[in-house]
């Protein structure tokens, strides 16, 4: 997998920071392939979520979650994703929470928008006027009591510097750097999106379903070292 100096920058300078020998950060399958090992179904149907072909499907259907097994606090991810149908939902959580709170389809966590591009056009203003553009290439924010600065505001979201994100029928490549709560986003080979001083910092990966079909594929995880993530900045753990 080819990923750039900035990222080897990031896992080398870290290391070279502990004064300790330790192996260089390598990338890891999050997702298989083959099944949903490493998986938990949170919140939606049994059949929300399927793997065929080496690609993960998520029919979009209930609103809710599908998480990783255990937390992560420093790493960079790589996923790629493609919406199947005009306006499509869905995103990932980084640092979440293990499920919704009462009365919640999502957790608390900083989503990572994965929108397709006519979504503003169907979900339009009470006015009848498309919504901002800046919805559909990556928007980050924190959701559910999540707070973050952005880098490029959008009310408390920060938008992308730049429009990347392809749409339906084709794949994007999120690479999303996530390091003592501040998250730099890159799509299809370009860092174009962040936030920094997020309240929470270490938690769950979500994958989310919201009312469309997505598929994803080469989910892969690449840890750093830990960093200074308070108890109060760490999402509770999952009940046994």
């Amino acid at each position: 997998m080819k990923i750039t100096a900035s990222l080897v920058a990031v896992g080398l300078g870290l290391l070279v920071g502990s004064g300790a020998r330790a192996e260089v950060p390598q990338f890891r399958d999050l997702f298989n392939g083959r099944d949903l090992t490493g998986w938990v179904n949170v919140n939606t149907a049994p059949d929300t979520w399927s793997v065929r072909d080496g690609i993960l499907m998520c029919t979009g259907k209930p609103i809710g979650v599908m998480r990783t097994e255990k937390q992560y606090e420093n790493f960079v991810l790589h996923v790629e994703w493609m919406h199947l149908e005009a306006g499509g939902n869905s995103g990932v959580f980084i640092w979440s929470d293990p499920a919704p709170a009462a009365g919640k389809t999502l957790p608390k966590g900083m989503e990572v928008q994965m929108l397709e591009l006519d979504w503003p056009n169907i979900n339009r203003e009470k006015d009848g006027r498309p919504r901002h553009l800046g919805y559909v290439s990556g928007e980050l924010f924190g959701a559910n009591g999540l707070t973050a600065t952005p880098d490029n505001p959008r009310g408390t979201r920060s938008m992308s510097f730049e429009m990347r994100c392809k749409g339906k029928g084709e794949w994007n490549t999120y690479v999303v750097v996530c390091v003592d709560g501040v998250i730099k986003l890159s799509i299809n080979g370009k860092f174009v999106n962040g936030m920094i001083n997020a309240s929470q910092r270490k938690g769950y990966i979500c994958l989310e379903s919201e009312g469309a079909p997505i598929h994803f594929r080469n989910i892969k995880i690449m840890e750093l070292p830990s960093g200074r993530a308070t108890p109060e900045q760490t999402a509770p753990l999952a009940a046994k």
